[in-house]
Protein backbone atom coordinates (compact mmCIF):
# COMPACT_ATOMS: atom_id res chain seq x y z
CA UNK A 1 0.00 0.00 0.00
CA UNK A 2 1.46 3.47 -0.47
CA UNK A 3 -0.08 7.10 -0.25
CA UNK A 4 0.85 9.63 -3.12
CA UNK A 5 0.76 13.59 -3.18
CA UNK A 6 -0.65 14.24 -6.59
CA UNK A 7 0.89 17.10 -7.77
CA UNK A 8 0.00 16.93 -12.09
CA UNK A 9 -3.43 16.42 -13.61
CA UNK A 10 -5.71 16.00 -10.46
CA UNK A 11 -9.05 16.34 -12.77
CA UNK A 12 -7.86 12.72 -13.32
CA UNK A 13 -9.34 11.74 -9.60
CA UNK A 14 -12.82 13.39 -10.79
CA UNK A 15 -14.39 10.43 -11.01
CA UNK A 16 -13.47 9.13 -7.67
CA UNK A 17 -13.47 12.61 -5.90
CA UNK A 18 -17.42 12.71 -7.21
CA UNK A 19 -18.56 10.46 -4.40
CA UNK A 20 -17.24 12.31 -1.84
CA UNK A 21 -18.89 15.53 -3.12
CA UNK A 22 -21.44 15.47 -6.10
CA UNK A 23 -20.85 18.54 -7.47
CA UNK A 24 -17.93 18.87 -10.04
CA UNK A 25 -18.11 23.04 -9.74
CA UNK A 26 -17.48 22.73 -5.99
CA UNK A 27 -14.77 20.24 -6.75
CA UNK A 28 -12.76 22.83 -8.89
CA UNK A 29 -13.14 25.26 -6.28
CA UNK A 30 -10.73 23.61 -3.82
CA UNK A 31 -8.93 21.12 -5.78
CA UNK A 32 -6.17 23.26 -7.15
CA UNK A 33 -5.45 25.37 -4.45
CA UNK A 34 -5.40 22.05 -2.10
CA UNK A 35 -3.24 19.01 -1.89
CA UNK A 36 -4.33 15.88 -3.20
CA UNK A 37 -3.73 12.73 -1.69
CA UNK A 38 -3.88 8.85 -3.46
CA UNK A 39 -4.33 5.87 -2.06
CA UNK A 40 -3.15 2.90 -3.83
CA UNK A 41 -3.39 -0.96 -2.95
CA UNK A 42 -2.78 -2.73 -6.19
CA UNK A 43 -4.64 0.35 -7.56
CA UNK A 44 -6.87 2.97 -6.65
CA UNK A 45 -8.86 3.02 -3.51
CA UNK A 46 -9.08 6.65 -1.48
CA UNK A 47 -8.72 9.84 -2.59
CA UNK A 48 -8.15 13.09 -0.15
CA UNK A 49 -8.07 16.68 -0.74
CA UNK A 50 -6.79 18.93 2.24
CA UNK A 51 -6.99 22.64 1.79
CA UNK A 52 -4.84 25.36 4.35
CA UNK A 53 -7.69 27.91 5.68
CA UNK A 54 -5.25 30.14 7.11
CA UNK A 55 -2.10 29.89 8.89
CA UNK A 56 -3.09 27.34 11.97
CA UNK A 57 -6.06 25.67 10.15
CA UNK A 58 -6.41 23.10 7.14
CA UNK A 59 -9.75 21.45 6.06
CA UNK A 60 -10.28 17.85 4.58
CA UNK A 61 -12.47 18.93 1.67
CA UNK A 62 -12.87 15.79 -0.01
CA UNK A 63 -12.33 11.94 1.01
CA UNK A 64 -13.46 9.26 -1.09
CA UNK A 65 -13.28 5.32 -1.20
CA UNK A 66 -14.68 3.43 -4.43
CA UNK A 67 -17.87 1.84 -2.95
CA UNK A 68 -16.51 -1.71 -3.71
CA UNK A 69 -13.57 -0.94 -1.33
CA UNK A 70 -15.31 0.83 1.60
CA UNK A 71 -15.28 -0.71 5.44
CA UNK A 72 -11.86 -2.21 4.19
CA UNK A 73 -10.09 0.35 6.70
CA UNK A 74 -8.32 2.70 3.22
CA UNK A 75 -10.58 5.91 4.59
CA UNK A 76 -9.11 5.23 7.97
CA UNK A 77 -5.75 4.95 7.04
CA UNK A 78 -6.24 7.97 4.58
CA UNK A 79 -6.87 10.09 7.62
CA UNK A 80 -4.11 8.80 9.81
CA UNK A 81 -1.77 9.78 7.02
CA UNK A 82 -2.99 13.50 6.85
CA UNK A 83 -3.24 13.78 10.14
CA UNK A 84 0.54 12.76 10.45
CA UNK A 85 1.47 14.71 7.16
CA UNK A 86 -0.50 18.18 8.25
CA UNK A 87 0.37 17.66 12.26
CA UNK A 88 3.51 20.56 11.37
CA UNK A 89 1.72 22.88 9.08
CA UNK A 90 -1.20 23.44 11.16
CA UNK A 91 -2.91 23.29 14.76
CA UNK A 92 -5.97 21.95 13.83
CA UNK A 93 -7.28 20.01 10.70
CA UNK A 94 -11.11 20.29 10.22
CA UNK A 95 -13.68 18.79 7.98
CA UNK A 96 -16.98 18.97 6.89
CA UNK A 97 -19.75 16.55 6.74
CA UNK A 98 -24.01 15.31 6.38
CA UNK A 99 -25.79 14.53 9.57
CA UNK A 100 -24.81 11.43 8.73
CA UNK A 101 -24.48 9.53 12.02
CA UNK A 102 -22.18 6.63 10.74
CA UNK A 103 -20.12 8.82 9.29
CA UNK A 104 -19.89 10.98 12.37
CA UNK A 105 -19.34 7.94 13.90
CA UNK A 106 -16.34 7.00 12.28
CA UNK A 107 -14.51 10.65 12.30
CA UNK A 108 -15.20 10.59 16.45
CA UNK A 109 -13.66 7.06 16.54
CA UNK A 110 -10.34 8.47 14.81
CA UNK A 111 -10.09 11.36 17.58
CA UNK A 112 -12.25 14.52 15.61
CA UNK A 113 -14.39 16.02 17.79
CA UNK A 114 -17.60 18.25 16.74
CA UNK A 115 -16.65 21.95 15.89
CA UNK A 116 -19.64 23.92 14.44
CA UNK A 117 -22.74 23.61 12.10
CA UNK A 118 -23.51 25.36 9.02
CA UNK A 119 -27.49 25.54 8.57
CA UNK A 120 -28.81 24.35 4.88
CA UNK A 121 -25.35 24.16 3.65
CA UNK A 122 -26.15 21.35 1.06
CA UNK A 123 -29.69 23.05 0.14
CA UNK A 124 -27.98 26.71 -0.56
CA UNK A 125 -24.87 25.14 -2.20
CA UNK A 126 -26.15 22.31 -4.25
CA UNK A 127 -28.83 22.35 -7.22
CA UNK A 128 -30.36 18.79 -5.85
CA UNK A 129 -31.09 16.69 -2.82
CA UNK A 130 -28.52 15.10 -1.66
CA UNK A 131 -29.15 11.82 0.70
CA UNK A 132 -26.66 9.70 2.71
CA UNK A 133 -28.29 6.32 3.93
CA UNK A 134 -31.74 7.25 2.80
CA UNK A 135 -31.92 10.57 4.76
CA UNK A 136 -31.91 14.28 3.22
CA UNK A 137 -28.43 16.05 4.13
CA UNK A 138 -29.77 20.03 4.93
CA UNK A 139 -26.83 21.02 7.32
CA UNK A 140 -23.15 20.88 7.43
CA UNK A 141 -21.74 19.57 10.35
CA UNK A 142 -17.84 20.61 11.45
CA UNK A 143 -15.68 18.77 13.03
CA UNK A 144 -12.19 19.13 14.05
CA UNK A 145 -8.83 17.54 15.65
CA UNK A 146 -6.47 19.49 17.29
CA UNK A 147 -2.68 18.47 15.85
CA UNK A 148 -0.67 20.79 17.99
Amino acid sequence: MEIKKIIENKGLFMNLLLLGDEKESMILKYLERGELFALYDTDLKTVCVVTQEDTNTCEIKNIATYEKEQEKGYGSLMIKHIIEYYKDKCDTLLLGTGEDDKILSFYKKIGFVYSHTVKDFFIDNYDHEMFENGKQLKDMIYLKINLS
